[in-house]
């Protein structure tokens, strides 16, 4: 995909100086940070404006604001927008591509999905943060989780500046959780989820399962690999695989899943024709049917 870059010392929005660079891309393909924001897969996006967020993603922070047009500013340099912030937005896959791949005819419903909720992007995040995540995830809504995921960084991540003078806690390492005791893993209202993020810690801390590695796995071996966490259940295992290792074929189903393929596809999803894509698709119809 392409894209091209400019840097200015000011906010373009509102004129307003800040402590470090910024950089402002134009990007000829999907992005829509609200629809990504709202999606369910990343749950530290703080809405600053319209269009706008603060985001934390592991130890980084990163404001983004679209400007229109396909026009976007960060605050951050050009290098840190190439080592980190362009492949954190995947920005180098074509999702406009992906979207054209849907044939209206064959398949209406999901046509009008893609359509509906393009600018959505699948985050390549970090896998850790992602597994405690959606393990915290379990039977809560999205403030819920957004809450018990702060409190969790306040509680023991690191204390960091961001480039407009603001706090910010980056999200625990796996050593430092587990060494929590259990009434701080409580305060942090994860419920029964607790035990689960603690033998996720552990598991994680002692070289039980490499997070890392399984980035280049099939699907196969990472469920294996993840369901054999305590707490991990098939849907957590699937959300971590597509949010956190960015298998774009995992397929996680919910409730909402679950009734849009009763409702949608009462003869069967056609895996195979949306292969490699489905963990996108998936998103794309997720968001349509809750926001319809």
């Amino acid at each position: 995909m392409r894209y091209g870059i400019a840097f200015s010392g000011k906010d373009c929005r509102r004129g307003e100086p800040l402590g470090g660079e910024i950089v402002t891309i134009h990007i000829e393909d999907d992005l829509d940070l609200d629809r990504i924001a709202e999606s369910g897969q990343c749950f530290r996006w703080e809405k600053t404006g319209a269009q706008a967020y603060r985001i934390i993603a592991g130890k980084d922070c990163l404001y983004i604001a679209a400007l229109g047009d396909g026009r976007f500013e960060l605050d951050c340099t050009e290098e840190e927008f190439r080592d980190r912030w362009r492949d954190y937005f995947d920005l180098t896959e074509n999702y406009r591509g992906i979207r054209e791949r849907i044939d209206k005819g064959l398949d209406p419903f999901l046509w009008e999905a893609a359509k509906a909720e393009q600018g959505i992007r699948i985050l390549r995040q970090d896998p850790w943060e992602t597994l405690i995540s959606f393990i915290i995830s379990q039977n809560r809504n999205i403030p819920a989780i957004r809450r018990s995921v702060a409190m969790l960084s306040e509680s023991c991540g690191e204390k960091h500046l961001d480039s407009r003078g603001r706090e910010y806690y980056a999200f625990p390492d796996p050593e430092t959780i587990a060494e929590l005791p259990d009434e701080a893993l409580t305060a942090c209202k994860l419920g029964y989820r607790s035990k689960y993020v603690h033998a996720a810690a552990e598991a994680v801390a002692a070289g039980k399962i490499n997070l890392e590695s399984l980035l280049f796995s099939n699907e196969e071996i990472t469920i294996k690999a993840l369901t054999g966490l305590y707490g991990v259940g098939v849907k957590v295992a699937n959300c971590v695989s597509l949010y956190g290792l960015h298998h774009i074929n995992a397929f996680p189903v919910d409730v909402w899943v679950k009734r849009i393929l009763s409702e949608q596809y009462p003869d069967g999803y056609p895996f195979e024709r949306y292969s490699p894509y489905n963990g996108i698709y998936q998103q794309y119809m997720f968001a349509y049917y809750r926001n319809k």
